[in-house]
């Protein structure tokens, strides 16, 4: 939730909306009105939303899901009435459960719901040619999707959500696989929310992979020994990984700020000058 409001120190509202959370996270009705009766309409900091799990869960051994469940509605309540950042209303993600409820609408991942389909390793060699022919026909979908983001319409839009249906109401008599097939066409709405808005990226490997090289880099050389090191380290990495997907070359924009040259335009105005082409070209 920090990352999505810059880093801001995290807050918890407990106003109708986090209530309404704490019956979908099924929690029970008479710890609700206990919740309620205490903290009802109360923006708690780190410190104090600590020293109320304590007093509400004496037992530290006792609760801790509870406790992680009472957090994540305060804080999506929380962010949701902040003003210092953009609300965020859309978000493309895997399918964990923490991340549905922080925006209005929610998008899933193509590329991590097929990686559910390489989990199936069948041995028999019928159904591993049903599983070939299948994977097939998805990723050919999947391409689908691709072209329909270049040119959509609402003709084309309602072709792949008829072919959808089609496709994952197929029936191998690999049960497996059929679980598997059922399972992605219940997240039709999440899949295909593209179709409403084509701007819509069909995967979130992007972060994913920004992800890994701190993960990579943290392989190689553990972990760093001070606070200042920790600073440096994230600094260097993120100059470093957004001049990647700027096309920039990292050696040259850092030699460039070192020598005080100053000839290359900075990072954040190429970020705006990206971010204005992204514009005109999906309104063009």
């Amino acid at each position: 939730m920090a990352l999505l409001q810059g880093g801001k120190i995290r807050n918890y509202c407990f106003n109708e909306e986090a209530f309404i959370l704490l019956g979908k996270f099924r929690l029970t009705k008479n710890m609700i009105a206990q919740i309620r009766e205490m903290i009802f309409d109360l923006i708690l900091d780190e410190e104090e939303m600590q020293q109320f799990l304590k007093r509400f869960f004496p037992d530290p051994s006792k609760g801790k899901n509870l406790r992680k469940r009472i957090m994540e509605a305060g804080a999506i309540a929380a962010y949701h009435q902040q003003t210092d950042y953009p609300v965020i209303h859309i978000f493309v993600s895997d399918d964990a459960r923490q991340f549905k409820l922080i925006t209005k609408e929610h998008a899933l991942c193509w590329v991590h719901d097929g990686r559910n389909y390489k989990r199936l390793h069948p041995i028999v060699p019928l159904y591993k040619e049903k599983l070939e022919k299948f994977l097939d026909r998805y990723w050919n979908y999947y391409a689908k999707l691709l072209d329909f983001k270049e040119n959509p319409s609402s003709q084309k839009a309602e072709l792949l959500s008829a072919e959808f249906d089609k496709l994952f109401s197929t029936r191998t008599k690999y049960q497996a696989l059929d679980d598997r097939i059922a399972k992605t066409k219940a997240n039709k709405t999440y899949l295909l929310l593209v179709l409403k808005y084509p701007q819509l990226p069909l995967h979130n490997n992007d972060a994913e992979l920004g992800a890994r090289a701190q993960v990579r880099k943290r392989d190689v050389s553990l972990h760093t020994m001070t606070e200042d090191g920790t600073k440096a380290n994230d600094i260097f990495m993120t100059i470093v990984q957004t001049a990647k997907k700027l096309g920039v070359s990292a050696y040259d924009y850092i030699y460039d700020r070192v020598s005080k040259n100053y000839c290359m335009p900075s990072l954040s105005v190429l970020i705006e000058a990206k971010k204005i082409a992204e514009i005109n070209n999906n309104a063009g």
